[in-house]
């Protein structure tokens, strides 16, 4: 091993998922790319005191380079720690988790660089394979206590590499062999949600298939569930894109209310990653726009990295349901190592 995540100060899922499914509250998995990302995520948890997953892609992980990657993570707990002494208020525990890992090599490279928890995602490949996959990611990684996320289901869009036309929705029937088969730690499942800024033309009513969910919860009882693909697509961001130049299609994303009502069952991680690309690029549109002259980065980054936070402050206080619940997650983390 080159690093361990605990030399990093970050934690794998299992307490943090335990506790979610108890409390019917979903985990915030934000993806990040680069410094101002980075720093709105864990100071908009911080500040909400809520339990955080930070993420990367494949496709990040070669943009930002795999070793300032794990000197970020270990720089954003210090932050936290220091943060949270000045400010007189608890710490949070922090995940640094692989997004849709595509092989058993990009999983090996990323639990030997500092990652506490990977996705590896078959979900393209038959079912046999699919489990054998994942069953060697898993059996890998358990070794050095990193948790594994699995896939089953194909969600439609575009996001970094992963792309599809269309939905596979999860089959029930399948959760219980495929999650026995792999001893994976958590399941994403496809019931409706999709990847990137286009999820569904404007004038539709989209609805996630609760349905489905309550199905698989009930064959794998509290079993910990993930969502990807769940930004809600905020329309104020997409109109002042477009007011200052963009030209983003007509599109709606995923109703922050049925997100709610999914976290309060089964689902105890929800990735949001296009909503935080709006937002960013909005605000930057803006300063362009108004201030031509501008040429500082820190003038324009600096503003939308606190959009950001704001965006996320919300999100863990109304959708996700994980404001407020950090300091249950350290106690019985401490407790757990004793």
């Amino acid at each position: 091993m080159s690093v361990h995540y605990t030399s990093l100060g970050i934690v794998n899922t299992r307490v943090m998922f335990a506790a979610a499914v108890r409390g019917g509250f979903a985990v915030p998995a934000y993806n990040f790319n680069n410094m101002e990302q980075l720093q709105a995520i864990i100071m908009a948890c911080l500040e909400t005191q809520s339990p955080v997953i930070i993420q990367v892609s494949k496709g990040a992980r070669d943009y930002a380079d795999r070793t300032l990657l794990s000197h970020m993570a270990h720089g954003a707990v210090e932050m936290m720690k220091r943060e949270a002494g000045e400010k007189a208020i608890g710490e949070i525990p922090i995940v640094l988790h692989l997004d849709h890992g595509d092989s058993y090599e990009l999983c090996v490279s990323c639990i030997e660089s500092g990652f506490s928890s990977v996705m590896i995602d078959g979900s393209h490949l038959r079912y046999e394979e699919n489990a054998a996959l994942t069953r060697k990611v898993t059996d890998f990684a358990h070794l050095y206590d990193v948790t594994v996320e699995g896939e089953l289901g194909v969600l439609a869009g575009v996001e970094d590499e992963v792309a599809a036309e269309s939905h596979t929705y999860t089959r029930p029937e399948e959760v219980e062999d495929f999650v026995s088969q792999t001893g994976v730690d958590s399941l994403a499942i496809s019931i409706g949600t999709s990847h990137g800024a286009y999820k569904f033309k404007a004038g539709q009513s989209p609805r996630i298939r609760l349905d489905i969910l309550h199905e698989i919860e009930r064959r794998i009882p509290g079993f910990p569930i993930v969502l990807h693909g769940s930004s809600s697509i905020p329309q104020d961001a997409v109109e002042t894109i477009n007011r200052y130049g963009g030209s983003l299609k007509d599109s709606v994303g995923i109703p922050e209310e049925q997100l709610r009502e999914a976290a309060r069952s089964a689902v105890c991680k929800i990735n949001i990653d296009s909503d935080g690309r709006l937002i960013m690029t909005a605000k930057i549109r803006e300063i362009f726009s108004r201030k031509p002259e501008e040429f500082d980065p820190r003038k324009y980054l600096g503003p939308a990295r606190d959009a950001l936070r704001a965006m996320y402050c919300r999100k863990n206080i109304d959708v996700l349901g994980s404001a407020g619940r950090a300091p249950e997650i350290m106690k019985a983390m401490k407790a757990s190592a004793h």
